[in-house]
């Protein structure tokens, strides 16, 4: 499904969301070129296996303004879709600010607390100043959560609803999304669900390695509790963390899972990376991330400058 096809996108942003969610339109179909300084983006050096992951299939422009100016405009108004994750005042010093574009262009600004605050910080600042750490605190979170989900994929799903509202109106959006206000959100439903419930809890088995235990629902418990044999546990689902901690450390992870193997009881491994990505990575793609201003002669010639 393509549904963005003959879009394009013109992306300013640098490091994990901006480019996660441009990474995202892209698979819906869209063109995506990359409006870089001429020093690029940092990722290039710092990860080249996650630049590569972000960035395949995309195009890259590099915009010098002292010299070029009008590339970066010009390019920025022949756009379906703009992406910036500038500090506030950056875009429009630029000349690519919202005021700088057709009225028909949706332009996504992802900031880290919304208009107009200039706070340095970056995805465990966010975190910590919605809330989310609280629970687990000083443990790191897994995952650049602020980034990716509450940056990213809610600049993506407000992208969709303006371009759809759009095709009804003929008229774009201003869009600021803000990646401390949307971890806020998520985390609000974090509550029991970090480690308080022996039913919901990950434990450590006797090869070090872990496993996952979700049972919320009583009949997942119950059956749980009848496969390890402790029906004693059945009244304890909320309170049995530290007698299944002793159990669980009896066995390595293999041996667990082939008892859980084909029952109900919400109960699975830690996999590594790789494991998981066996089952459960998406096909293999040979698009390649562009090189640094690969496609910037091409597209000064298409915009006729």
């Amino acid at each position: 499904m393509q549904p963005l096809a003959g879009k394009l996108v013109v992306d300013l942003t640098r490091y994990l969301p901006g480019p996660f969610a441009s990474r995202e339109l892209l698979r819906l179909g869209a063109r995506v070129v990359r409006l870089e300084s001429p020093l690029g983006d940092p990722l290039r050096d710092l990860s080249p296996e996650w630049d590569a992951a972000l960035n395949g299939g995309k195009e890259s422009v590099i915009w010098n303004r002292e010299q070029d100016p009008e590339l970066g405009p010009a390019l920025c108004a022949r756009a379906d879709v703009v992406l910036e994750a500038f500090r506030p005042g950056v875009a429009e010093r630029l000349a690519v600010g919202p005021a700088d574009v057709p009225a028909s262009v949706v332009y996504c600004s992802i900031t880290g607390f919304g208009a107009g605050d200039r706070r340095a910080a970056h995805d465990l600042n966010y975190m910590g100043w919605a809330g989310a750490l609280a629970p687990t605190a000083p443990a790191m979170p897994p995952l650049p959560v602020a980034d990716l989900a509450a940056g990213a994929l809610i600049a993506v799903s407000h992208v969709l609803a303006a371009l759809l509202e759009r095709e009804r109106t003929g008229r774009g959006a201003r869009l600021v999304v803000s990646m401390t206000h949307g971890a806020h959100e998520l985390a609000r439903f974090a509550g029991p669900l970090t480690g308080e419930l022996a039913c919901y809890r990950i434990y450590e088995c006797a090869d070090h390695r872990y496993l996952t235990v979700a049972a919320l629902e009583p009949k997942f418990w119950r059956r749980l509790c009848e496969l390890v044999e402790r029906p004693d546990l059945v009244p304890r689902q909320n309170d049995g963390h530290e007698e299944l901690e002793e159990l669980f450390q009896t066995r390595p992870l293999a041996e667990w899972l082939a008892l859980f193997e084909g029952e109900d009881v919400a109960v699975g491994p830690v996999a590594a990376l790789s494991e998981a990505a066996r089952e459960f990575a998406g096909p293999a793609t040979e698009a390649r991330a562009p090189a640094l201003g690969e496609h910037t002669d091409a597209w000064r010639t298409e915009l006729g400058l």
